[in-house]
């Protein structure tokens, strides 16, 4: 080799000779001006993170240039390791350390904290083969994995192998990506717009020595990212300084316009390297940049990549050490061929030469060209660090904006010869990072084998999600009613409907509520309304005027041990209540007429009769089944004594809704509640009552359709999950579609789900959170809110992580997946029963096409961000010849009870007249 100049040699040859004192050299102007040009400034290299920063969120939105800064890539990784993956997997790397090509063996025990050493082999490749035919460059991986492999006790059993392609590519699925262009000094023909993977099979299988199966490939950042070690949380990010640079980060899905995709995450490839805003990057290129850069194999390319990959810090230290020598300021202004040959600097000589451990040596007197040298290798690399900490900025600060973080903490994988022979770079990059972004706590990780072992462990990832995936649809599927199944519901009911009617055996009661007309918009008057049907019990009064309706209402608890109490116990609770409210109303001595709502199954003799069926929701007083709740509240209110009370009608919460609805809207002719629980009514011909004398006229039916299955004719719907919520209910066998639709149930229906998933290993870990041991603590509610649209993935999170669940995204994306499913079939099989009752209206009046509107109440149906649009799908979908519009009800339950009474007086009056 020969030497930089007359007393100096390359590295490799003797060491470079270091200053005998740590104290600077004295640098004449030339020097001076020469080392200054690496110099950048704290605002330049934020212009140049805010510069990066929008050429990114431009790409990510589709709204880069035909030749984009950056190409933010979807890699269609969607998931960071968690501990659990395990197999035998194969990996090929190409590009990633130059032109080498490595195979690895990489065993994967999913157990933390133990591991085996990955086996593999590297092999070098010719440089014809590196700008040569691209079927001969896959044909020469080929051959490699098949050396390797001979090596290996393989057999004929099949491989999954992750393929690691350093270069930019468009990447359309995992398994499928398309060269964008080569880089790192690789120009070989006929590969550029031809999918990698592809080629790489057809390679194979003109070899035809091992049965391989490429899963997976991948960017060599991604894999430094994946094969991150777990620390206190997922490792998000990638950052490799080799002989190229990148980065990637796990980006909200939902940002990424090419995938068109709004749940879950992606990792997406940066491609930074070819980030080149003239506008940011001009203050900081030198005059040797320019040099490098048309010298290059791609010149005007990778702009950002020469400035700081390892493949052109040598280059660029070399061109500065040949302007100084030619200048006179170094080597005695002496120069040598090798100084003068491109190339013939190295990464690892520029890392030899920085290096403040090496001494003086006898090859080298001079201490001051010593100095010199170490201040041009520390200047180019220094720049390097500080400029690849400004993108990395650029990252953070995206991953803040996406996350919605004030401040981030997150762990970025590193790698790349840069990072392993040169520490300095390392700690001039975290230092200059603290500055930049010093809201975000960052993790530097070396990558595990060079990116080689997250290879393997995307493919591992992969072919666990993918079984995990099929779990959970198997588990799921049970939940996914079709329209056969919705059709045979919605039969079922109607005739389930018409033997109630009959008085025959039938799991719905039909029961008349002596509710025989709807509001017309003529009543008038003060009425009291009593509404009971759950843990708090509301005392109103209703003003019924000709500009509208008022109501003032007092809520009062009932405590558990008077709902499961003594009946009398019960409703002298409730007069107690209703005397404080008259008090506090000052309506003390009154005699209003008084409407009760009474939310529980109950079988009518008259507008003021109703007998107990049986308690649900909760109630279980005693001595009050058979018996007739208005005569035991005018026992209590006869026990209060000087206490005078009106008892005009006994109400269904159901029915309130419908009244309260059809006095804004007179084709209101059904009410529906889905809340704690459901339950339907609606107006039905009274000739078709047989248990009520007439064959004119209306009558208001209670269908108490929380019970429908009891017979067992819901049994193909039901799942084992059902069936495991309806054992451990107050009521067991009974209630069954109530127990599929409403808000008491579903929540448990969802509990248990996941803790079958994560007895199976797809949720959790599969490590039991106590949490989900106890009996209702996930909610209903935690339904609604975790399927809202307006939902982050992150807040999802919080809401499952504030019940103590320790989770990933991907058990985010899956709990809501079980969510969907188990309210998605609460809705459809609520539409169904909506769809029997509006045909059975419209058949019974013999009308081509029914115009009817449906009264809502209860706060599933509320409060649920799709279940309403779900009702109105399924009863378009199973009764097309009904034009259906769903009201909701404003106090049905209390506003209802009064117009019942409302409507039940003028009736009075009209008779009497």
């Amino acid at each position: 080799m020969d030497t930089i100049g007359a007393t100096c040699l390359l590295p490799g040859e003797r060491a470079l000779a270091c200053p005998q004192e740590n104290r600077p050299p004295l640098l004449d102007s030339s020097e001076l001006e020469c080392l200054k040009q690496f110099e950048v400034t704290r605002s330049q290299l934020q212009q140049i993170q805010v510069s990066l920063l929008g050429c990114m969120e431009r790409a990510l939105k589709g709204k880069a240039d035909s030749a984009p800064a950056v190409r933010m890539l979807p890699t269609y990784v969607g998931s960071v390791p968690h501990g659990t993956e395990k197999g035998d997997f194969l990996v090929l790397e190409l590009g990633a350390t130059g032109a080498s090509l490595r195979v690895l063996w990489v065993t994967l025990t999913g157990t933390e904290g133990y591991k085996v050493e990955p086996r593999s082999q590297e092999f070098v490749i010719p440089q014809d083969v590196v700008v040569g035919a691209g079927q001969q460059l896959f044909d020469f991986a080929a051959h490699c994995l098949s050396e390797f492999l001979d090596a290996q006790p393989v057999g004929n059993q099949p491989l999954q192998l992750g393929f690691s392609f350093s270069f930019p590519c468009h990447q359309t699925s995992l398994d499928r990506s398309t060269l964008i262009s080569w880089t790192k000094g690789f120009k070989c023909s006929g590969v550029e717009g031809q999918d990698v993977v592809q080629l790489l099979r057809d390679a194979i299988q003109r070899k035809g020595t091992y049965n391989i199966d490429v899963v997976a490939v991948v960017n060599d950042t991604v894999g430094t990212m994946m094969g991150c070690e777990l620390g206190a949380g997922p490792c998000e990010v990638g950052l490799i300084v080799d002989t190229g640079t990148n980065a990637c980060y796990m980006e909200e899905a939902r940002h990424v316009a090419a995938l068109d995709e709004d749940r879950g995450r992606t990792c997406v490839s940066v491609e930074w390297g070819s980030f080149s805003d003239d506008g940011a990057l001009a203050p900081v290129l030198t005059t040797f940049d320019h040099v490098l850069d048309q010298g290059s194999l791609n010149p005007g390319a990778q702009r950002f990549e020469k400035m700081i990959g390892g493949l052109y810090l040598g280059e660029l230290v070399r061109l500065v050490l040949a302007h100084l020598a030619q200048h006179g300021a170094l080597f005695g202004g002496h120069t040598s061929p090798a100084l003068l040959s491109p190339g013939s600097l190295l990464l690892e000589h520029v890392a030899e030469m920085e290096d403040p451990q090496l001494r003086q040596g006898d090859t080298c007197p001079d201490a001051s060209d010593a100095e010199l040298v170490q201040r041009v290798c520390a200047a180019v690399c220094s720049r390097a660090a500080r400029l690849c900490a400004a993108a990395l900025a650029a990252v953070l600060a995206r991953l803040q904006h996406s996350r919605e973080q004030r401040a981030l903490q997150v762990a970025v994988a590193t790698g790349g010869q840069v990072f392993e022979r040169h520490p300095r770079f390392h700690n001039i990059l975290k230092e200059t990072v603290m500055h930049l972004a010093p809201e975000c706590e960052v993790s530097f990780i070396p990558s595990v084998d060079g990116g080689g072992r997250g290879v393997a462990m995307v493919t591992a990832v992969a072919a666990r999600l993918a079984a995990h995936r099929q779990l959970l649809e198997e588990t799921l599927a049970p939940f996914q009613l079709n329209h056969e199944q919705l059709g045979a519901v919605q039969a079922q009911m109607r005739e389930a409907m018409v033997r109630g009617l009959r008085g025959e055996a039938s799991s719905l009661r039909m029961l008349p509520t002596y509710v025989r007309a709807t509001p017309d918009g003529s009543e008038r008057g003060d009425f009291l309304a009593l509404d009971l049907g759950g843990t708090n019990f509301r005392v109103l009064v209703v003003h019924v005027t000709e500009g509208g309706v008022q109501i003032t209402n007092q809520v009062y608890s009932i405590p558990e041990g008077v709902a499961q109490g003594s009946g009398q116990q019960l409703f002298d609770h409730i007069v107690d209540c209703i005397v404080d409210f008259q008090q506090r109303q000052g309506l003390s001595g009154q005699s209003l007429p008084l409407g009760f709502t009474f939310s529980f199954p109950c079988k009518q003799l008259g507008l003021d009769q109703g007998i107990l069926l049986n308690w649900t929701k909760g109630f279980n007083a005693s001595d009050c089944e058979g018996q007739d709740v208005v005569c035991l509240l005018r026992e209590a209110i006869r026990r209060r004594q000087a206490v005078e009370l009106n008892v005009v009608a006994i109400v269904n919460d159901t029915v309130g809704t419908m009244m309260s609805c059809g006095y804004e809207d007179p084709r209101c002719e059904m009410g529906l509640i889905v809340g704690t629980g459901t339950n339907a009514c609606y107006m039905e011909e009274l000739r078709n009552v047989t248990s009520v004398a007439g064959d004119s006229g209306h009558m208001c039916i209670n269908m108490e359709w929380g019970a429908f299955g009891d017979d067992g004719s819901l049994g193909l719907l039901s799942t084992c999950f059902d069936a495991i919520v309806d054992q451990a209910s107050i009521n067991p066998g009974k209630q069954r579609f109530e127990k599929m639709i409403s808000g008491m149930y579903l929540g448990e229906i969802v509990r248990h789900i996941l803790l079958h998933l994560t007895s199976c290993g797809v949720l959790f870990r599969g490590r039991q959170a106590q949490c989900l041991q106890t009996k209702d603590i996930f909610k209903t509610k935690f339904l609604s809110e975790i399927e809202s649209d307006s939902l982050a993935l992150r807040q999802v999170r919080a809401i499952l992580e504030d019940l103590g669940l320790l989770l990933t995204s991907d058990d985010a994306l899956m709990v809501r997946e079980v969510c969907q499913a188990v309210s998605r079939r609460a809705a459809r099989l609520c539409g169904a029963g909506v769809a029997a009752v509006v045909e059975k209206i419209r058949e019974n009046r013999g009308l081509e096409v029914l115009t009817v509107s449906v009264g809502v109440d209860g706060t599933l149906y509320k409060m649920h961000p799709h279940f309403s649009s779900l009702v109105a799908t399924t009863v378009r979908e199973l009764a097309p010849r009904c034009a259906v519009s769903f009201l909701q009800s404003e106090d049905g339950s209390g506003k209802g009870a009064a117009l019942v009474t409302a409507v039940a007086c003028r009736l009075a009056q009209t008779a009497q007249v």
